[in-house]
C-alpha cells in the first residue's frame, strides 16, 4: 500500500497535471469506489463543470479541491491515477474516468478495487470520516516527542501496531515502520509502554527522518507501485530492513529475520534490535 511518501509524490505529480482543468463529465465503471455520496449520480452531477484548483494530502489520502468540493481519495493497495488523451484505450481495471474539457482524461485504475472516493463540500472534508479520525501529520508542529511519548505510554500494544495506527499519527505503513524501528534500534515486538525517554526521542527523530528522506527519493517502488506519470520511487534502494529477509544487516552483518507482528510481515535485525 502506498504510504505517506508515495502519496505525497502522487500529489505533487497530479498537481502539475490536472490543476486548472475543468471536468466535463465522469464515468464510473465500479460504483463501490464512490463512498460518499451514496448515489453515484450525485457524485457525477456535483463535479460536472467544476475546475480542479489544487491537490492536497492528509496522511495517506489525496484531496482534489475544485471550485466547491473536496474529493478525498485513498489509493489502498494498488490504486493509481494517470492523465491520458481521451482516445487512448484503457483496460478493464480502469474504474473511474474524469473527462476534461480539453479532451484529456484523469483515469483511476485499481486492480484490487479497494480504493475509495468521498466527496464533500469544501470545509467539511475534515469534519467527517475518513479524515476526521486521523492523528497529526509527522511533519507538523503537533507531532512532538512529548505527544509521541504520551501515546506510547498509554497503550498496552506492541510498538509496531501502535505506530501503524493512523489515529495516533498518520503516514506510516508497513515499510516505513520497519525502517524507523530498525534505525532506532527498537524491536518491533517491544511493548510501546516499555520505551524509555531516550528511546522515544530517537524513535521520533527517525520517524521524521525516514519519511523525509523517502519523500525526497519519491517513495519506494514495492510490487506494482508507480506514481501518476509512471515514474518509480527510488527509496527502496535505501531500505535497511523491509523486504530483506536473510540478507546481511547493513550495520552488523547479521542475517535479517522476518516475523509477524500485529498480523503484518515484519523485518528486523536480531542483533541491532534486541528484544
Amino acid at each position: 500500500m502506498p504510504e505517506l511518501p508515495e502519496v505525497e509524490t502522487v500529489r505533487k505529480t497530479l498537481k502539475k497535471l490536472v490543476v486548472k482543468k475543468t471536468i466535463e463529465n465522469i464515468t464510473v465503471y465500479w460504483p463501490k469506489i464512490i463512498k460518499n455520496p451514496v448515489e453515484v449520480e450525485q457524485f457525477i452531477d456535483a463535479l460536472k463543470g467544476e475546475t480542479i484548483l489544487d491537490v492536497g494530502r492528509r496522511g495517506k489520502f489525496l484531496i482534489l479541491y475544485t471550485d466547491h468540493f473536496a474529493m478525498v481519495s485513498h489509493l489502498r493497495m494498488e490504486g493509481k491515477y494517470g492523465l491520458f488523451p481521451k482516445d487512448e484505450p484503457f483496460d478493464k481495471h480502469t474504474h473511474v474516468i474524469f473527462h476534461f474539457t480539453d479532451e484529456t482524461e484523469l483515469r483511476y485504475r485499481d486492480v484490487r478495487k479497494f480504493g475509495t472516493m468521498h466527496l464533500y463540500k469544501k470545509g467539511e472534508e475534515f469534519l467527517k470520516p475518513p479524515l476526521l479520525e486521523l492523528g497529526p501529520e509527522p511533519f507538523s508542529e503537533d507531532f512532538t516527542k512529548e505527544y509521541l511519548a504520551e501515546k506510547l505510554r498509554k497503550t498496552n500494544r506492541k510498538v509496531k501496531p501502535t505506530l501503524l495506527d493512523q489515529k495516533v499519527f498518520v503516514g506510516l505503513g508497513n515499510i516505513y515502520v520497519d525502517e524507523a524501528l530498525f534505525r532506532s534500534g527498537i524491536h518491533p515486538e517491544r511493548l510501546a509502554s516499555s520505551l524509555n525517554e531516550n528511546e522515544i526521542s530517537i524513535l521520533h527523530r527517525e520517524i521524521v527522518a525516514t519519511l523525509s528522506e523517502a519523500v525526497k527519493k519519491g517513495g519506494s517502488t514495492i510490487r506494482s507501485y508507480v506514481n501518476s506519470q509512471g515514474e518509480i520511487g527510488m527509496f527502496q534502494l535505501e531500505l535497511y530492513a523491509y523486504g530483506r529477509k536473510g540478507e546481511e544487516c547493513k550495520r552488523c552483518g547479521t542475517p535479517l529475520e522476518k516475523t509477524t507482528v500485529g498480523g503484518r510481515g515484519t523485518h528486523y535485525c536480531p542483533n541491532c534490535q534486541r528484544l
